[in-house]
């Protein structure tokens, strides 16, 4: 109980604040160092780079650390860790095929640590290759439906995307 002092108070709900903050920056600070570092530490010719470096600023987070994660990610510095990403097929319970994706500096942790969720939860890890096949890696944009037309994003059809739709002024482009 934080009894007669204010800031006991408020500590006890900025400890809280703070630790899911530090979590979520853990998390961008990584994507933004695979993405860096798959398809180098420009934000302009790097897709995935710059919705990464978005997702950041959209969750507050510093420019100095988004800046430090790219240079770290492009390789402009090498005392750190190297993160990967790693895909974990199996079964959950009922037979339910699950592909897990993961970014992991550790790949022995993570394949344990995947491998005792799969048990506790009553599924089975499975061999690669073994449930990927009933997946399709798909891609989905949201376009502003106020600048173009519906015309205008056939285009997108014409190009490969399997379907365009409207939906409260917002066009979805899936490929």
């Amino acid at each position: 109980m934080s009894g007669h002092s204010k800031w006991a108070s408020i500590k006890h709900k900025k400890a809280i604040v703070d630790q899911r903050r530090g979590k979520a920056f853990t998390k961008l600070v990584r994507a933004i160092q695979v993405a860096a570092r798959e398809g180098g530490g420009d934000v302009e010719g790097n897709p995935s780079l710059a919705l990464a470096v978005q997702k950041a600023k959209d969750a507050s987070m510093p420019k100095d650390n988004i800046e430090r994660a790219i240079a770290k990610g492009a390789g402009a510095d090498q005392d750190g860790d190297a993160f990967e990403s790693v895909t974990y097929e199996g079964y959950g319970p009922g037979g339910v095929a699950i592909l897990v994706e993961t970014l992991t500096d550790n790949r022995n942790r993570t394949g344990s640590d995947v491998r005792f969720m799969f048990t506790k939860s009553g599924g089975s890890l499975g061999e690669p290759g073994s449930v990927a096949w009933i997946f399709e890696k798909k891609g989905e944009f949201a376009v502003d439906g106020s600048r173009y037309s519906e015309d205008d994003l056939m285009v997108a059809i014409d190009a490969g995307a399997e379907d365009v739709a409207l939906d409260d002024d917002v066009f979805e482009i899936v490929t």
